[in-house]
């Protein structure tokens, strides 16, 4: 059994990664030798899906920043806090540095007798006959322009700044999101001295000039002895139509993008594998041949959950964007009050956790 992975990202190396575990031979074609992987970039990945990643994929925990409170506040309640949700005894949600998951995978396969890299700029259909599946997670090639060029895409009329303050040391397992008036800030901690910024900024509002400012402002735990240089880049939501094209899977970012609000981008990603894995041991155990039958079942199995799953974040949003046009707290103290009672407060750790489809 032979796949092709289109593409070098953490997408793309974290399935070749499931897949060579399961003694299936992999190859990744990239356009380039070396990739540059953004250093203030962080992933938020999910209980759930660390105890999988772990089991399936390759243990992580010793890169791993374990969180065990989450705490929203936002404008319209000044210093009241919106929602809260913790676990004492146990964490939450975890935050890892893309750059360093993105050199152990690529360390690890490196190892392997069952994966290989090719780097080829342009890559046509007939080299790629070779292959019982090839699962595209490039953005950017011409299977992406002829196969997977319709999309339903949502511009946000935003920028995400990234970076990372160096702070004074003190416990740091807290996770903050702050829904300011010119959009979602998330301070998330990475150690006791550094923790990631992801901050989402409508462009509407007004040019922000210096963005070193606005942490400032709104930081209200941190001792800031640094702040890393700002890297930006432009937020969309996505969902693809079509999932597949015969032998050709869409995977990655290129079936779905959503807003970083949530820290769900690359969970989603995860619960795409969990789906794609069963779906190819299943075929495997009944001594079948992988071909363009495990694209049909996945996208059957997993293309709705995406979409509902993604409009439920755009949802969220809408509602923060909502309430800052119109400077009302009514929306909020709603949610506050709903966030109180315990029940509701677990099923939100829950969907985050483990999805909607539980």
């Amino acid at each position: 059994m032979r796949v092709c992975l289109l593409g070098y990202g953490l997408s793309s190396l974290t399935l070749a990664k499931a897949l060579v575990n399961q003694n299936i031979y992999v190859e990744i074609i990239s356009p380039k030798k070396n990739q540059k992987i953004g250093l203030s970039r962080t992933l938020g990945i999910s209980k759930s899906n660390i105890n999988f990643f772990n089991k399936n994929i390759i243990n992580i925990e010793k890169l791993l920043w374990k969180l065990k409170k989450i705490e929203i506040y936002t404008d319209n309640l000044k210093n009241e806090k919106l929602l809260n949700f913790e676990k004492n005894d146990d964490q939450i949600f975890s935050i890892i540095k893309n750059y360093e998951l993105h050199r152990v995978l690529e360390k690890n396969l490196i190892k392997s007798k069952y994966f290989k890299t090719k780097y080829l700029k342009n890559v046509n259909i007939s080299f790629l006959k070779d292959y019982n599946i090839i699962i595209n997670c490039n953005y950017v090639n011409n299977f992406t322009n002829k196969y997977f060029g319709k999309k339903i895409i949502k511009e946000y009329d935003s920028f995400a700044y990234t970076t990372v303050i160096n702070h004074k040391e003190i416990l740091n397992n807290t996770a903050t999101q702050i829904f300011t008036k010119r959009g979602p800030l998330a301070f998330l901690p990475i150690s006791n001295k550094e923790t990631s910024i992801v901050y989402s900024v409508h462009n509407s509002v007004k040019k922000v000039n210096d963005i070193n400012e606005l942490i400032k402002q709104y930081n209200f735990k941190y001792k800031i002895n640094k702040i890393d240089k700002i890297e930006n880049f432009e937020l969309k939501s996505l969902n693809l139509r079509s999932y597949y094209h015969k032998n050709i899977l869409a995977f990655g970012d290129l079936l779905h993008k959503i807003h970083p609000l949530a820290g769900q981008g690359f969970n989603m990603t995860i619960r795409d594998i969990k789906v794609l894995l069963n779906v190819i041991k299943n075929k495997l155990d009944l001594g079948l041949e992988l071909d363009s039958s495990v694209n049909t079942e996945f996208e059957k199995n997993v293309k709705y959950k995406n979409f509902i799953f993604s409009n439920g974040i755009d949802l969220i949003h809408e509602f923060f964007n909502l309430e800052r046009k119109t400077k009302n707290s009514v929306l909020s103290k709603s949610i506050q009050i709903l966030g109180k009672n315990s029940s509701a407060n677990k099923a939100f750790i829950k969907i985050a956790d483990e999805g909607i489809f539980f």
